[in-house]
């Protein structure tokens, strides 16, 4: 969806970015907030009564932040999440919000993080045989991929493992190839301080419960942003199922071979189930669910050229997929109020963005080389067909590739401007 076009004097241009590169990165600075050390864990607990006020003042504020005024919707009523926000992907506008800056445990949406850390490392094609040692430390019942010692993978399959099943094995052996874990730690919390995502402190790279790992609805949205400027990310994102490599093992002809097996992305608002369709529009971006935090969700999803990102942490309702439909009927809200509704603060853009006043380029959202691709086996939602109604693919929106739309004549006006490439392709159903 190309971005809309200005038209300005040079020297307005020059003016507007100066003037607006102060105000985003002044606040921001004295906004900055100390980590916690310890994670909310009761289900009863209240929020701060003084957050971070990155993005603005009112989403510093606890309870419900939104401007309601004749036109606009009503939010829904039965919402239970302890925190959730609603932002326009592009404009980076938060249309409503509830506790944003609520530091809670993230569970692996914390893996958006790591993945946008990472994804810039090594092509899809690179190869790696997987050590003992490569797997050591991982979480007693920690979701898994199915990764074997001894066994080779490629990058692009790793990552599959990481997106859609949450495995929290292919996190390990990609952190093993980055230098450890501890150096992957490192690099994720520097990572998220360049995108003022300063709720957030990772201690482990697939958001298993630690002590003093916490992050926020605003914090995973600014990150969800951050990762979909990423071409492999959002194929990844996008991959509804794909064919992941099983064990070598001899076949009856005494002959080595190694077989696959199907994995299924565990978003349920992009692969359907039993209570819950696919999400018109949907494309990804990451679901969590531990004792600690609960039930957690980023998604994005474009309808009638509108972007929007939604972020749910912990609804408190005891229901099966709950946090699937809560992010569901924020979204048909957001929809419906987007265009209408005043909003209530914005997603900050990375440091850089603002200090440079230039819009990110290759440099700035690296992780194309290599890229994913359309690797065998995977059916990102862009090309996947549904055979049938009960596939669960339903109406999808398209992932493609594409370069950053230029704004005013090629300059980056940093007034809550950070456009998403092509995202708006939808490929109706067969």
């Amino acid at each position: 969806m190309p971005a809309p076009e200005y038209t300005v004097r040079p020297w307005l241009l020059v003016a507007a970015t100066v003037l607006l590169s102060t105000a985003l990165t002044a606040p921001a600075a004295v906004a900055a907030p100390t980590p916690s050390t310890t994670p909310s864990t009761t289900p009863s607990a209240t929020p701060p009564a003084n957050m971070s006020t990155v993005g603005g003042a009112r989403l510093g504020q606890p309870g419900t932040q939104v401007n309601l005024a004749p036109g606009v919707p009503v939010l829904p009523k039965d919402l239970s999440a302890r925190s959730w926000i609603v932002a326009d992907a592009e404009s980076g506008e938060v249309l409503a919000a509830h506790n944003a800056h609520w530091r809670l445990a993230p569970a692996s949406t914390l893996k958006m993080l790591f993945a946008d850390t990472l994804l810039p490392k090594w092509p899809g094609t690179t190869r790696h045989r997987v050590e003992v040692s490569d797997l050591a430390g991982i979480g007693s019942g920690s979701s898994m991929v199915g990764i074997k010692e001894e066994e080779t993978y490629t990058v692009h399959d790793l990552w599959l493992g990481v997106f859609l099943r949450s495995g929290n094995d292919a996190v390990h052996v990609l952190s093993a190839m980055n230098g450890g874990v501890k150096n992957t730690v490192e690099e994720m919390n520097e990572h998220a301080e360049e995108l003022q995502a300063l709720d957030t402190h990772a201690v482990s790279p697939d958001g298993y419960d630690a002590e003093g790992q916490v992050s926020s609805a605003y914090d995973l949205t600014l990150i969800a942003r951050s990762g979909l400027q990423k071409k492999d990310f959002r194929e990844y994102a996008s991959t509804v199922r794909a064919k992941f490599p099983g064990e070598t093992k001899k076949n009856k002809k005494g002959k080595k071979v190694r077989g696959t097996f199907e994995i299924q992305n565990t978003n349920r608002l992009l692969s359907g189930d039993t209570d819950v369709p696919v999400y018109q529009g949907i494309a990804g971006v990451k679901n969590g669910n531990t004792t600690n935090a609960g039930a957690t969700f980023t998604g994005v999803a474009e309808q009638r050229g509108k972007v929007l990102l939604v972020t749910v942490m912990n609804p408190q309702k005891d229901k099966s997929n709950e946090v699937y439909k809560e992010t569901a009927r924020l979204f048909d809200w957001g929809f419906k109020a987007a265009g209408k509704v005043e909003p209530v603060g914005e997603l900050v853009p990375p440091k850089s963005a603002a200090v440079a006043g230039a819009r990110p380029g290759p440099s700035a959202s690296p992780g194309e080389a290599g890229g994913a691709g359309a690797g065998a086996g995977s059916k990102p939602v862009a090309g996947a067909a549904a055979s049938s109604a009960t596939d669960g693919m339903g109406t999808a929106l398209g992932i493609i590739g594409g370069v950053l739309v230029a704004l005013a004549g090629g300059a980056f006006l940093v007034n809550r401007r950070w456009p998403l490439p092509d995202l708006v392709r939808r490929h109706s159903r067969p």
